[in-house]
């Protein structure tokens, strides 16, 4: 008889555009469950090829049944460019580079759809109290390095994950001072996507936008921060806990503009399942998300605006979510090939 857990072993990958995750997971009562994982920065790494062996290399090649990486870049005909990264990664050379004989390459968003329906209660933060309609559609938007987009319908019994590259799609201002920052974005850009704001980068972008053009100071000590750590994280913080103005109204400008957009995603897809909110950013200024500003701009759909008011909306606090859903889906693989 086979040995139980070497049968139900699985690589799961999560490849985001500052690092990856990669982690082995055996078959649960419920969902996967996590037996070993490591972190690796993705900056001047050559590929993806050689953080899979450093991992291969420290915890010995077992023999996994299968592997699903979830990929922050479109994924078509098995294959990824990484968005924000010169990664060329493939389902082919995955296996012929590792000799693995199941491998599948999927979206970081659709991975992190793929764990949605087995999150538990602790690992979600309601914005509102409303209860999803069962069996119906639900909606994903996830700001961090880049913005994700990723719808799950209902069918055969369980839901589907549907990957979009929606972030990628226009920014559509609501009020005069977005209208003013598309206007100052357009000028440079030309096109300008919703992640243009909604993403790390972007967070800074806003800031640097509403310095310069007088909408607040900066203070000395906060500018010389910003030379020596991450922007937005220092953005966040000096707005939640050092109640900077300038930084307030930064995040007011992003939170209107996420509260927008998750609207717009929740009436594309009819998500009256409920939305979440995914990424590394919303659960870092999870009290400004409490704030009217977000839901406000949600529900401001005209007349509309009753529906959206009956969907619920969660903030995933999971941060492994995408690498649990990577394993659910190379489970899945297993268990129907097709």
């Amino acid at each position: 008889m086979a040995n139980p857990d070497t049968q139900d072993m699985v690589l799961a990958g999560d490849i985001g555009g500052t690092k990856t995750n990669l982690g082995l997971f055996r078959r649960g009562k419920r969902r996967p469950r996590l037996k070993i994982m490591e972190t690796y920065p993705n900056k001047g790494v050559p590929s993806l090829e050689h953080i899979v062996d450093l991992f291969l290399k420290k915890h010995g090649r077992a023999a996994v049944k299968g592997v699903c990486l979830g990929a922050a870049g479109p994924v078509y005909k098995g294959r990824c460019s990484i968005t924000n990264l010169p990664w060329e990664v493939s389902e082919r050379k995955l296996k012929h580079r590792f000799g693995w004989s199941n491998v599948k390459l999927i979206n970081d968003l659709t991975a992190t759809a793929w764990a949605v329906p087995i999150l538990t209660k602790r690992e979600l933060f309601a914005l509102n109290k409303e209860k999803g309609a069962k069996e119906k559609n639900l909606g994903l938007i996830a700001p961090g390095t880049g913005l994700g987009m990723a719808l799950l319908v209902w069918k055969d019994g369980h839901y589907l994950p549907v990957h979009s590259e929606g972030g990628h799609s226009d920014l559509a201002p609501n009020n005069h001072v977005e209208m003013a920052l598309w206007q100052y974005l357009h000028q440079r850009l030309g096109h300008v996507s919703v992640e243009r704001v909604l993403s790390g980068p972007g967070l800074f972008i806003v800031y640097c936008w509403l310095k310069f053009t007088g909408q607040g100071e900066e203070p000395p000590w906060l500018a010389e921060r910003m030379e020596t750590e991450d922007p937005s994280k220092v953005i966040t913080e000096a707005a939640l806990v050092e109640e900077v103005p300038l930084c307030s109204k930064t995040l007011d400008v992003f939170v209107s503009v996420l509260g927008a957009c998750a609207g717009n995603l929740a009436l594309t897809g009819f998500t009256t399942g409920g939305m979440y909110l995914g990424g590394g950013i919303p659960p870092k200024i999870l009290s400004k998300l409490k704030e009217e500003i977000f839901l406000r701009a949600f529900t401001n759909k005209g007349r509309f605006e009753p529906l959206l008011w009956r969907i619920p909306v969660w903030v995933i606090l999971n941060e492994k979510a995408a690498l649990l859903g990577a394993a659910r889906c190379a489970f899945h693989m297993i268990e129907e090939p097709s």
